[in-house]
């Protein structure tokens, strides 16, 4: 089958939530571009996107419109080539609302995973929990056993999905990166029973998407949240040894992830927009795959039975997590002690005399990203970095080697095909400066 023509009958499970929305409108917006190809006008194209609340599917409908209509102005020169067929079509104007029609009209909001059942292919996006998925995956094959299924799980074993709702290889798993309509990035990862034709159409969904592509092993965590669990779990014990107490600890590794690392985000204020829930459930999913490791944070656990999770609201501002936040900026950091957040700037000077000068060199990362000399000015950086002796750079240093030392271990043990696929996915998928397997360091 000519893989365009699964495309003709598509499912998105959760798609009003985070991730399924981004990943409605990368569907929707591909589905309307093979409308307007010859071979496919008078054909019939149906994205039935499924959710189980009415407020949020109407939700979704309100953002794909939003959304749309962005995508129309900034690509109205492509839309008119497309729409050459149409003669009636001559302002911007008209063809914009024609295309936003186009579009909308595709989707067919839902709140029965009935609905889905005729699908040629189903995109998951439900929560990160096994049996809902193996649940969802389950009833939809059994009433129609050609469906091809992609997940967005972004720790739970392919394989495991595989056998639990008996599939019969017809799964490969395909994790967006949070948004999805904006990453670069997907990771896409087989079992060894995934079919091939699969896996080929995974990577032509990413290709058309116009999305990068690492491949990982089918191992929980697969090679974003394999580093990242890690990692957070390395920052959670440097903050406990790092301050006088929990919550200066906090705030000094977080200064130190951002600042002295180069990031947009300290790795506190990340846990905090990916949720600590979510992070919490992953450690969860991965834990018992790897009984040599304590994949699993007491501070965490805290966290969520204070019910401080982390998250977005639907208006896209941050919930409060280790930080309370105004709007997306951190303005206040929890003290678990005193069971309460304590204003930033009360605890900003002293984290910044414990953490000593930045480098000369200093760049901030949105400027680094966007200088043209940038590895030139990476490498100088962290020389000087290595150079000091304050706190701050000592901190820096020793995160930087235990980073660079997750990442080594995933391609050792061939989760990641090379270095080159881990620098990717944390460049990309984490929007990180630099990937962690590196020569910037001795």
């Amino acid at each position: 089958m000519d893989p365009a023509e699964r495309l003709k009958h598509v499912a998105i499970l959760g798609a009003a939530g985070k991730m399924g929305r981004g990943i409605t409108l990368l569907m929707a917006l591909e589905m309307a571009r093979m409308k307007q190809l010859p071979e496919y006008r008078d054909k019939t194209f149906v994205l039935h996107a499924v959710d189980t609340s009415h407020e949020a599917l109407q939700g979704l409908l309100n953002y794909l419109k939003t959304q749309v209509l962005k995508s129309a102005e900034r690509n109205i020169v492509a839309l008119r080539k497309g729409y050459s067929f149409r003669q009636d079509l001559i302002e911007n104007h008209e063809i914009v609302q024609q295309y936003l029609w186009d579009v909308i009209s595709l989707v067919n909001p839902v709140s029965s995973v009935s609905a889905a059942r005729g699908s040629q292919i189903v995109f998951e996006a439900a929560s990160e929990d096994v049996d809902l998925k193996v649940a969802l995956l389950g009833e939809l094959k059994s009433h129609n056993p050609d469906t091809w299924f992609f997940t967005n799980t972004s720790s739970i074993p392919i394989s495991q999905l595989d056998r639990e709702a008996a599939l019969e290889g017809n799964i490969a798993g395909l994790h967006f990166y949070n948004p999805p309509a904006v990453q670069k990035l997907v990771e896409i990862a087989s079992a060894e029973t995934t079919r091939e034709e699969v896996t080929q159409m995974a990577l032509y969904l990413a290709r058309v998407l116009g999305k990068k592509v690492a491949i990982s092993a089918d191992v929980p965590g697969f090679i974003g949240n394999g580093h990242f669990m890690r990692e957070l779990l390395y920052a959670v014990e440097m903050a406990e040894q790092a301050g006088e107490s929990l919550c200066q600890g906090i705030c000094q590794v977080n200064t130190v992830t951002q600042d002295f690392l180069l990031r947009p985000m300290g790795i506190f204020q990340l846990m905090d927009y990916v949720g600590i829930d979510v992070c919490r459930h992953i450690l969860k999913v991965m834990n018992p795959h790897f009984p040599n490791e304590q994949l699993h944070s007491h501070l965490l656990d805290t966290m969520y039975e204070r019910n401080l999770k982390g998250g977005q609201h639907p208006d896209g501002t941050q919930k409060p997590g280790f930080f309370s936040y105004h709007k997306t900026t951190p303005v206040e950091v929890y003290d678990l002690d005193q069971d309460k957040y304590v204003p930033l700037d009360t605890l900003d000077q002293h984290c910044q005399e414990v953490l000593g000068p930045l480098p000369v060199s200093f760049m901030p990362w949105k400027a680094l990203i966007r200088n043209p000399e940038k590895e030139k000015h990476l490498k100088e950086y962290f020389s000087e970095l290595q150079g000091m002796q304050n706190q701050g750079a000592q901190l820096a240093i020793s995160y930087l080697k235990q980073s660079s030392a997750i990442a080594s271990r995933l391609v050792d043990t061939k989760v990641a095909g090379s270095p080159g696929v881990v620098n990717l996915v944390l460049e990309l998928g984490f929007f990180h400066a630099y990937g962690p397997i590196n020569d910037l360091i001795n």
